[in-house]
Order: C-alpha cells, then sequence, then structure tokens
C-alpha cells in the first residue's frame, strides 16, 4: 500500500510537470499552462493516473523496462503550481496520504505538504528548505538532521516528532500542536515565527549545540538564562 501510495503521488507530480511546461521561459508560467493545471486538478484520481500513462514525463516509457523500476528511480524535481522557486515550479499536492513513507535525505526543497498525513515518516537529512507542511499530520516522524529552514508548519501536528539536530531557521509554526514532542536536542530556532507559550515548553527542554550551524538550542529559542 505504502508502493502504491508513493507511484501515485510521483505520478501527480510528474503530470503536473508536463501539464505546466517546464520549458517556458522568462520565470512564470504561462496563462495556458494555469489553466490547463485547473482543469487537472479536477479530474477524479482515477483519470489523473490514467492521463500519466500518455504524459510526456518518462514515467512509462516505452523502451520495456517496468514501470515500477521507473517509479522507484523518479526524483520528485516539482513540477506545475502557483509557486516558483529557483528557476523551477514546484507542485502542490493537498490531502495525500503518504503515512510511514521514506525521504531520508531527498531534496524536496520548496515541495508543498500542506493538508497530507505523513504520520511516522522518515526525514531524515532531507533538504526541506522552504517546504510547507500547512495543516499536515506529521505525528511520530522524524526530522533528525533535516534542513528545514523556512518550512511552514502553521497548524501542523507535531506530536512525538524528532527534530534533533534539525535547521529551523526562520521556520513559520503559529498554531502548530507540540504536544509529546521531546526531540529537540541540538536543534536551531533561529528567527522562528512562534507562539509564546510554545517557546516556553521548548525552552524547558532544549539543550545541545546545532551540529550544521554551531548555534546553541537554547540560544536559538531566546531562553532566559537559567
Amino acid at each position: 500500500e505504502t508502493t502504491s501510495t508513493m507511484m501515485r503521488f510521483r505520478l501527480l507530480l510528474c503530470v503536473a510537470t508536463s501539464v505546466s511546461g517546464l520549458q517556458h521561459s522568462g520565470g512564470r508560467p504561462p496563462v495556458e499552462s494555469k489553466r490547463a493545471w485547473a482543469s487537472v486538478l479536477g479530474r477524479s484520481a482515477g483519470a489523473l493516473l490514467a492521463s500519466a500513462a500518455v504524459a510526456s514525463c518518462g514515467v512509462l516509457a516505452a523502451n520495456g523496462a517496468s514501470s515500477a523500476e521507473q517509479l522507484g528511480s523518479a526524483k520528485i524535481k516539482g513540477g506545475g503550481a502557483s509557486t516558483l522557486q529557483s528557476g523551477r515550479v514546484i507542485a502542490i499536492t493537498r490531502g495525500v496520504n503518504l503515512d510511514n513513507t521514506d525521504w531520508e535525505k531527498q531534496d524536496l526543497k520548496g515541495v508543498a505538504f500542506q493538508q497530507s498525513v505523513l504520520r511516522g515518516c522518515n526525514f531524515k537529512f532531507a533538504n526541506l528548505f522552504s517546504a510547507s507542511f500547512f495543516d499536515a499530520d506529521l505525528s511520530g516522524s522524524s526530522f533528525n538532521g533535516a534542513n528545514m529552514q523556512q518550512v511552514n508548519l502553521e497548524m501542523a501536528d507535531l506530536s512525538n516528532v524528532d527534530l534533533t539536530d534539525a535547521d529551523l531557521t526562520q521556520a513559520y509554526m503559529a498554531g502548530a500542536v507540540i504536544k509529546n514532542l521531546e526531540k529537540i536536542d541540538n536543534s536551531d530556532w533561529t528567527d522562528v515565527d512562534m507562539r509564546k507559550d510554545q517557546r516556553t515548553y521548548l525552552c524547558s527542554i532544549a539543550r545541545g549545540k546545532n551540529s550544521k550551524t554551531g548555534v546553541e538550542t537554547r540560544e536559538s529559542l531566546m531562553c532566559p538564562e537559567d
């Protein structure tokens, strides 16, 4: 089931790439691409997967290789949506169930997982710069050593999440659920936008120094001196 879900997710990103036309110049998707993307999102999940079979994204190549092998080696590079970062359009997903999936060391820069279910996932050492987990369920997931700079965690469920040695510089987490969030050793919270009660709680368990930035966790949280 997990493999099937990952295949569907990667197909969605791949189809989005074809629809939006990543070869356009000028740094902005053309109006036609936006309309095409809106049309694709309006289809049913079944129709979307059917379209993927004939999309010019190379997922189902006619060279005889199995689709499973090609999907397994596929990389999430982005694909048609409304956000443009570093010269590529980032696909926006919404409400996708990706429980227990493995994203360790993956480049997920700018990918939007808003309102998705990502319980028990492995994001260790992943590049999540400016990714969005708005209103996502991340309970029990591991972000150990991940680059989470400028990540949007607003309204996200961070229950039992492992943020050990993660770099959350300038992340946004107003409204995030931090129940049972205890693994934050060596994490960097510099300039993170959060509520006062969240900061007070995190300061009560903060310790260590981030291995990448060299910033002490308590210092990054602006905790009062003991």
